[in-house]
């Protein structure tokens, strides 16, 4: 009886270290999409204020294209 409670002790073991394994290796993809989206998002933040510096030049009303272009 006494090899038995042995083998599945060992087997709880390894079931138990494969298990943190996983847990560890989800927690660190999660952190690393986790960055990849913040970055993401930065880049849009960043994006979208440009859009609105653009569309303020357009619809002002003394913007001129070709002043503009000239200025260049």
């Amino acid at each position: 009886m006494n090899n038995m409670v042995f083998v599945l002790c060992i087997i709880s073991i390894v079931l138990a270290a494969n298990t943190v394994q996983q847990y560890l290796k989800l927690r660190h993809k999660k952190e690393a999409n986790s960055t990849v989206a913040d970055e993401t998002q930065a880049q849009l933040d960043e994006l979208e204020e440009r859009i609105r510096v653009l569309e303020r030049i357009v619809t002002e009303n003394k913007f001129d294209l070709r002043q503009e272009i000239n200025k260049l």
